[in-house]
């Protein structure tokens, strides 16, 4: 026969198995977010879906919850401080617009030379009739045409060639763009012109065009009479090549061979002078 503390054990039993059940599942349950919490991977696994959700949704949130705010500082920001703004924007405004009007002068130059060519005209008849030589030896003489003989592209900061194009043999074309760079790296320092290149060089009967861009920069060796018409072609040149073939497949490229172009095959030497000579081999300045 059961004494009163066991009767007393029964009845608890009784009435309170359900809440001990609870209180076990409640303990694990602690002692599981316990784990998660002192587990950085098990932490990261809950908390990373949960943080990228909430970085999608707030960057798709910025146009519209952000931008109007941000466009309505500027426009104050700007209507009570012309002046500051002013003196921000012109040291690049003014070097554009410097540079455009110093090169439409050239071009108009050119063209008024031009409408007084017929004086050099008839000076050319004049000599060939009272001399041995051809009008047209005299005119190919006086207007020796600009043509594109080399055309190199090198890395900015290292000074290495990562393709060339020419015409003829030439000398070690490494050597040549090892000089370029160095000349270049010399005139920008000696000038100390934040945000100025080099942008050509004089050698004997040539003109070597030089392009910089972020990563790389390209010079181009000409003949002949290289005047601001041919200038401007040659620009023409640069920037389509950029434009369609280095901004495509070049920028990614630190290390010959490390980059890939659109088909996702490695860029190489010998598929950057294809594309130089595709270019710039048949082009007429």
């Amino acid at each position: 026969m059961m004494n009163e503390r066991e009767r007393l054990e029964v009845l608890k039993d009784i009435l309170f198995t359900d809440d001990r059940d609870y209180a076990d599942k409640i303990t694990d349950r602690i002692v599981q977010l316990e784990q998660i919490l002192h587990d950085r991977n098990k932490l990261s696994g809950k908390v990373d879906p949960i943080v990228s959700a909430q970085l999608e949704a707030f960057t798709k949130s910025i146009p519209d919850t952000l931008g109007p705010v941000i466009t309505a500082t500027l426009k104050e920001e700007i209507k009570h401080h012309k002046d500051e703004v002013v003196d921000a924007l012109y040291p690049v405004l003014g070097k554009m617009i410097k540079k455009y009007i110093a090169q439409e002068m050239k071009v108009l130059s050119e063209k008024i030379d031009e409408q007084f060519s017929f004086v050099k005209s008839a000076k050319r008849k004049i000599r060939s009739i009272f001399g041995n030589e051809k009008e047209e030896e005299l005119l190919l003489s006086e207007l020796s045409m600009a043509k594109i003989e080399q055309v190199f592209l090198i890395e900015r900061e290292s000074g290495i060639l990562k393709g060339g194009y020419s015409k003829t043999a030439t000398i070690d074309e490494e050597l040549i763009s090892g000089m370029l760079t160095a000349i270049k790296s010399f005139v920008e320092d000696a000038f100390n012109k934040g945000g100025q290149s080099l942008e050509l060089i004089e050698y004997e009967l040539y003109q070597i065009h030089i392009q910089s861009f972020v990563t790389h920069y390209v010079a181009v060796v000409i003949s002949g009479n290289y005047l601001t018409r041919s200038k401007n072609k040659v620009q023409d040149l640069i920037f389509n090549f950029y434009n369609k073939y280095m901004a495509m497949n070049l920028d990614l490229v630190m290390d010959l061979g490390q980059g890939r172009g659109e088909d996702g095959e490695p860029v190489t030497r010998s598929d950057i002078e294809k594309e130089l000579s595709k270019y710039f081999g048949n082009a007429k300045i």
